[in-house]
């Protein structure tokens, strides 16, 4: 079996690699894409186990490597660079200490996505991001209106694009809105099948139509959950799930001092703000959650108070999809459903 070490980059990757076998040990740098396809297709039929540091741009890399049947580990990077504590770093290093984990077996590997997960990960990253440039779009239409003293209720509506389009404006200022209200157009157009994908998406997946049974919960946030979550098992206990949501707090605590910050942001950016945004609508019909919204909002900021609630509605999805109980069943069963364990 060889082993190799792969310290990747976007032009290019250095490697260090082993032949067990043989003992021979040999470092190269490959150019992307070319020299490294021309280098793993050369050792097609051979037993290989490859390294790689988590980052990005790697896609084409991993199809070839699956392809050709090689075993592809993804490492984590915090706990790949905490292994090393040598202060110089440089590609030759990296590429030697990922290969030296691989051969110690204590390589951090993660769990990767299917193929098909990944597929309907695009689907869900393309809608929400053309949908925050959709936000953008009205944000500066609203700021528009705001300057010529047009004051409505927050939202958008029909009734207040009529509004906007009345304004009596000339020049650049006009030129601006019937751009920003074409491109709103065109958003609106290419957001609309994407919506229906989602939804037949999550109405297809079985844990999705669970989780959306939560109130706040619709297609978007479920799907979502249940592809960047994957197997539930793989977080034994709830704590580990907001912690790799990135819902937990900073700490720097020593002796009898206890440090907290703010949230360590570490997970799946686009998971944590769907969670947040979903929180607002799952606190409402809830009495214990609508109470710590209101007194987390008088208190401190109300986007503690979401973030709060976030991270509560990371627990219960969580305790439904290990427990197969739906919102009513785990609500009336009255167990740690939405409490950290």
């Amino acid at each position: 079996m060889m082993i190799i070490g792969c310290d990747f980059h976007p032009r290019f990757q250095q490697i260090a690699f082993v032949d067990k076998e043989t003992g021979e040990y040999s470092e190269r740098r490959l150019n992307h894409p070319e020299e490294a396809k021309r280098f793993y297709r050369a050792l097609a039929g051979r037993q290989l186990r490859i390294g790689v540091e988590a980052t990005g741009n790697f896609r084409w890399f991993r199809r070839l490597i699956n392809e050709l049947g090689y075993e592809f580990l993804l490492g984590d990077p915090s706990a790949i660079r905490a292994a090393n504590p040598r202060q110089q770093k440089t590609d030759k290093r990296d590429a030697r200490h990922i290969l030296k984990l691989l051969l110690e077996d204590r390589f951090p590997a993660v769990w990767q996505p299917s193929v098909e997960n990944e597929q309907l990960r695009q689907l869900m990253l393309h809608r929400c991001r053309l949908v925050r440039l959709r936000v953008r779009v009205k944000n500066q239409l609203d700021g528009m209106a705001k300057d010529e003293g047009l004051v409505s209720p927050k939202g958008w509506s029909a009734k207040k694009r009529q509004q906007i389009e009345a304004l009596a404006l000339s020049g650049w200022y006009e030129q601006r809105r019937t751009d920003l209200l074409h491109l709103l157009d065109q958003l609106d157009k290419q957001i609309e099948p994407l919506e229906k994908a989602v939804e037949v998406a999550a109405e297809n997946n079985a844990q999705a139509c669970l989780l959306m049974t939560h109130p706040g919960v619709g297609s978007v946030v479920s799907l979502a959950y249940v592809l960047i979550i994957g197997d539930w098992k793989r977080f034994p206990r709830s704590r580990q799930l907001t912690s790799y949501l990135g819902l937990i707090p900073a700490e720097e605590s020593s002796a009898d001092k206890r440090r907290l910050g703010h949230i360590s942001k570490q997970g799946n950016t686009l998971m944590r703000w769907l969670l947040v945004q979903a929180a607002i609508n799952a606190q409402s019909p809830d009495a214990r959650w609508h109470r710590q919204y209101l007194r987390l909002s008088l208190n401190k900021h109300h986007g503690v108070a979401k973030v709060a609630i976030a991270r509560k509605l990371a627990v219960r999805l969580y305790w439904m999809l290990r427990s197969g109980q739906n919102y009513t069943q785990i609500m009336e069963r009255g167990s740690h459903a939405g409490q950290s364990v």
